[in-house]
């Protein structure tokens, strides 16, 4: 048998976006992903996320890819509200994660493949909002003036609110070539979710006096198992790759310290879904996504892809999934040249449309219609050890919301 080690050591930049994908699932896993985007029909080890099933038409030997990215992210809210001074007001979040890892391993012999990996599989990393949200101004200013006529010219909010959300996801899985022709997987993955909320409030009236003081720190665990199923065809110059990851039920558990004055019940109302103990269903939807590659010349290949994400068939807190309007549909572009037997330069596109509702977006957690574009490139520093290099770049789309 003759054995091969490949090591893919990364380093990159990501801007805007923290990470692609659906509502709650992160498709960046791979660095290959970023410089090319439409990775579903990779035959390469990136394939353990991507198209588990390809990685039967690897040669015979040990794979090993080590990820690392930097992703930055800014979110802005214009919100309007007849108690603001200034009609609307602007509240500016950041999201960043200065290192996101990724392992992907793989061993072949035969025609058999054993694979694994270690990736932050969902979430959005941790975002800030250092002069608070939209939703509590409101509800505190609201209070102020229905219940001691208070107006904003007669106190003043401080306030501050960070959030946190990341899924950690250890995968498993058999690969196993049925012929020269057909590759098929079956695998599943472990979530562990950690996320929370941590921020306060304190109303003072000018001159003095605490109107109201709020103190949040609330941190939120679960768990869950996502059975994976692929299959790869490969004809000649053409290749197919379809994956399908099953639902994954997850609880999450608040685990809250919190304190606010005054006891009202308005208060309680607007502070219940972080109270101490109380269960949030948290599901990662279902995932479709078929590849198609295509080898033009030896040395450039293109590939087109799909994903749909079942989001109205995975539960969120209050049954917030049954106000979409359907699923997450993305559709991906890429291609990768070889310039010479070193370097590698390549590009994707990729359009992201939610099924998103006025009900089903809240300033405390928002998605927009995107559009990405990836790209970068691979050096191969020796026969076993490759360099993979990217950028990737997301717009988000406007969207208005009107209470």
């Amino acid at each position: 048998m003759k054995k091969q080690v490949l090591i893919s050591l990364i380093l990159l930049i990501v801007s805007v976006p923290t990470f692609a994908g659906g509502l709650l699932t992160n498709t960046n896993q791979h660095v290959s992903f970023l410089r090319m985007i439409a990775r579903g029909a990779s035959i390469d080890i990136d394939g353990v996320y991507s198209n588990p099933a390809g990685l039967g038409f690897l040669n015979d030997g040990i794979y090993l890819s080590l990820n690392g990215q930097s992703a930055y992210q800014t979110r802005i809210i214009d919100a309007t509200f007849g108690l603001f001074p200034e009609g609307t007001r602007r509240y500016k979040g950041t999201a960043s994660a200065p290192f996101i890892p990724s392992v992907q391993a793989a061993y072949k012999q035969g025609d058999w493949v054993f694979s694994g990996s270690f990736a932050v599989t969902g979430g959005g990393g941790k975002a800030s909002f250092d002069t608070g949200l939209p939703m509590f101004d409101s509800k505190i200013m609201g209070l102020l003036y229905a219940g001691n006529g208070l107006t904003p010219d007669k106190y003043t909010i401080n306030t501050a609110m960070d959030g946190k959300q990341f899924i950690y996801g250890f995968q498993l899985g058999v690969t196993y070539k049925v012929n020269d022709y057909l590759s098929v997987f079956a695998g599943g993955r472990m979530n562990y979710v950690k996320s929370g909320y941590e921020g306060y409030l304190d109303a003072t009236l000018i001159g003095g006096g605490d109107l109201v003081k709020i103190a949040l720190d609330c941190d939120q665990t679960g768990w869950g198992v996502t059975p994976i199923i692929g299959a790869d065809v490969k004809l000649g110059k053409w290749n197919l790759g379809l994956k399908y990851e099953f639902m994954t039920n997850i609880n999450i558990e608040n685990k809250t310290k919190m304190s606010y004055t005054p006891n009202s019940p308005d208060l309680q109302a607007a502070l219940a879904p972080y109270e101490h103990g109380v269960n949030t269903p948290n599901d990662i939807p279902a995932l479709f996504t078929a590849g198609l590659g295509y080898e033009i010349l030896p040395t450039l290949r293109a590939t087109v892809e799909y994903h749909y994400f079942f989001d109205k068939d995975a539960g969120m807190a209050n049954d917030r999934q049954k106000a979409l309007t359907g699923g997450t549909h993305e559709i991906l572009f890429g291609a990768e040249w070889d310039i010479n037997k070193l370097i590698t330069v390549s590009a994707g596109y990729q359009n992201t449309d939610y099924g998103l509702s006025d009900d089903f977006q809240t300033d405390t957690s928002f998605s927009c219609d995107s559009y990405s574009i990836g790209l970068g490139g691979a050096v191969r520093l020796s026969s076993k050890l490759k360099l993979n290099v990217g950028y990737f770049w997301t717009t988000y789309k406007d969207y208005t919301k009107k209470d």
